[in-house]
C-alpha cells in the first residue's frame, strides 16, 4: 500500500493556510515569512514522517547597478526537494526556484531560501494571500536598477505595444508597463518582476 501521497495530503491539510507575519514598508504589504513556511511545513513533514532533502542548483549569478550606482549581485537558485517517506520508503520530489539580491556574499543564500519556500508553497497549495515579497533594502536600491551586462534587444515596434523591460530590454505590454511602474517605479517584464519579487 502506498503511503507517502496519503500522508502528503495530510500535510497539504495541516498547511492550506500561513499566516502574514512579514512586513514590507517599501512596498506596504504584509507577507508570510519563509521562516513561517519552512516552520509550518516541517512540523508537519515530521509529525507524518517524512524526511527531506534539499538539493540546489545555482541557475544564474549576475551583476546589476542599482539607482544609487551600487553593484549587487542578482542570484537565481533551483531547488529539488526530495520527500521520503520513512515507513514505505517512498520518495517524492518538489521544486521551486527563486531569485536574490545583495551587496554582500549573501545573494544565492537569499534565493536558495525563495526557492525552498516557492517549492512548498506550491506543491502544497498553501494559501497565504500575498504576492512573492522583496527585501525592503532591495526594494529601495532597486529603484532605477539596470543590468551591468549586455540587454536583449527589444523588437521593433516594441513602445507601440506598451514598451521595454528597463532590466533586460525584452518587449512588454502596455498594462505590464502600467502595472510595472506603479508598483516598481520602472518599466520590467513579468520575469524580471517574478525575479525582484522573490529576493527575500
Amino acid at each position: 500500500m502506498k503511503k507517502l501521497p496519503a500522508k502528503f495530503l495530510e500535510v497539504m491539510k495541516e498547511c492550506s493556510h500561513v499566516a502574514k507575519n512579514g512586513s514590507n514598508s517599501f512596498h506596504g504589504y504584509k507577507y508570510a515569512t519563509s521562516a513561517d513556511v519552512l516552520e509550518k511545513v516541517n512540523a508537519s513533514l515530521v509529525k507524518h514522517g517524512i524526511a527531506t532533502m534539499v538539493v540546489p542548483e545555482l541557475v544564474s549569478l549576475t551583476d546589476v547597478t542599482t539607482a544609487k550606482g551600487n553593484v549587487e549581485h542578482l542570484a537565481t537558485v533551483k531547488v529539488e526537494v526530495t520527500l521520503v517517506d520513512v515507513d514505505s520508503e517512498e520518495v517524492m520530489v518538489i521544486s521551486g526556484i527563486g531569485g536574490g539580491q545583495d551587496s554582500g556574499d549573501k545573494a544565492a543564500m537569499k534565493a536558495q531560501t525563495a526557492a525552498i519556500k516557492y517549492a512548498y508553497l506550491l506543491s502544497l497549495a498553501i494559501s497565504t494571500g500575498d504576492a512573492p515579497e522583496a527585501d525592503q533594502r532591495t526594494d529601495e536600491n532597486s529603484a532605477g536598477v539596470t543590468a551591468t551586462q549586455p540587454a536583449r534587444r527589444a523588437p521593433a515596434g516594441a513602445a507601440a505595444a506598451g514598451g521595454t523591460c528597463a532590466l533586460c530590454g525584452a518587449k512588454i505590454s502596455a498594462k505590464v508597463k502600467q502595472f510595472s511602474e506603479r508598483r516598481y517605479g520602472q518599466s520590467l517584464c513579468m520575469d524580471c518582476q517574478k525575479t525582484a519579487q522573490a529576493s527575500a
